[in-house]
C-alpha cells in the first residue's frame, strides 16, 4: 500500500511540474488597441460628371410694357455635364459632420425656347452652373456620411437663333445670359476601402440637386442691327442633377479619433 501511495505522489508531482512548465513558457500578450477611425474634419477636393433635366415656365409679352400675348407654358431640356469642387467638413459630437463646399458644373443641359406669338422656335443650354453652399449630416458607419445641402448658386444659358415651324431661319436671335438663384440637395459618401481592397482618403459621393433660379424676360433681336423687335419671353428655370463624383480627403490618414 506504501508502494502505491508513494507511486501516485511521483506522478501527482511530474504532472505538477509539467503543467507549470507550460504555464511559464505561454508568452504574455496585450489586450487589443481599442478600434479607431480617421476623422471627417478637413479639406478635400472631388470630380465627377452627371446628369440633369431642367423645366422652365414661360410665356411671351409686349416688351417692356409686360402685357401676357399668350397663355403659360412649360418648356424643358435635359443633357449631361461634368463637375469639379472643393470644401472642408468638421466632425462634431461623435457621428455629425458639418461642412462648407463649392462647386463647378460644364456640360449642356439643351432644350427649347418658344415664341407662341409668332410660331418661332430656338434650342437653348445651360452651358455652366456654380454652387457655393453647406451641409450636415450624420455618419451612418463610420465610413459612410448620409448628408443634405442647400446654398446659392448661378448658371449660364446660351442665346438662340430663331426658327419657323418649318425650321427655317427667321433672323430673329435672343442673347446669352446669366441666372442667380439657390439650391437644395443631398447625397451619400462612402470610402471606397471595399472588397479587401486598401485605397486610404479616397471616397465616393452621388448627389441629388435641385436649383431653382430667377426669372428672367428673355428679349428678341433682329439678326444684324440688334434692334428689339418688341416683344420678350418669360423664363423661370427649375434645374434637376444627380451626379457621382470621386473625392480625395486630404486627412484621412492622419489624426484619428476613438468610436
Amino acid at each position: 500500500m506504501k508502494k502505491i501511495l508513494l507511486a501516485l505522489s511521483a506522478v501527482a508531482a511530474l504532472t505538477g511540474s509539467a503543467s507549470a512548465a507550460d504555464l511559464a513558457a505561454r508568452p504574455y500578450t496585450k489586450a487589443p488597441p481599442p478600434m479607431v477611425a480617421p476623422s471627417w474634419t478637413g479639406f478635400y477636393i472631388f470630380g465627377g460628371a452627371g446628369g440633369g433635366i431642367w423645366d422652365a415656365d414661360t410665356h411671351t409679352q409686349t416688351n417692356p410694357g409686360a402685357v401676357p400675348l399668350t397663355i403659360d407654358q412649360r418648356v424643358g431640356g435635359d443633357g449631361w455635364f461634368g463637375t469639379v469642387g472643393a470644401g472642408y467638413d468638421w466632425q462634431f459630437n461623435g457621428s455629425w459632420v458639418a461642412g462648407v463646399f463649392a462647386d463647378g458644373q460644364f456640360g449642356s443641359l439643351r432644350g427649347t425656347l418658344q415664341d407662341q406669338s409668332f410660331g418661332l422656335t430656338g434650342k437653348i443650354k445651360m452651358e455652366d452652373a456654380w454652387a457655393a453652399g453647406v451641409r450636415l449630416g450624420y455618419l451612418v458607419a463610420p465610413n459612410v456620411y448620409s448628408y443634405v445641402n442647400g446654398g446659392y448658386s448661378g448658371s449660364h444659358w446660351s442665346g438662340t437663333n430663331m426658327l419657323d415651324l418649318a425650321g427655317a431661319p427667321v433672323g430673329i436671335h435672343t442673347n446669352s445670359f446669366n441666372r442667380n438663384g439657390w439650391f437644395v440637395g443631398g447625397g451619400v459618401e462612402n470610402s471606397l476601402n471595399i472588397f479587401g481592397i486598401a485605397a486610404p482618403g479616397w471616397f465616393m459621393k452621388t448627389e441629388y440637386r435641385a436649383a431653382y433660379y430667377n426669372k428672367k424676360t428673355i428679349n428678341e433681336f433682329f439678326d444684324g442691327v440688334n434692334t428689339p423687335i418688341g416683344t420678350g419671353i418669360t423664363f423661370n428655370p427649375w434645374v434637376q442633377t444627380v451626379s457621382t463624383s470621386l473625392v480625395y480627403r486630404f486627412n484621412w490618414t492622419g489624426p484619428a479619433m476613438k468610436y
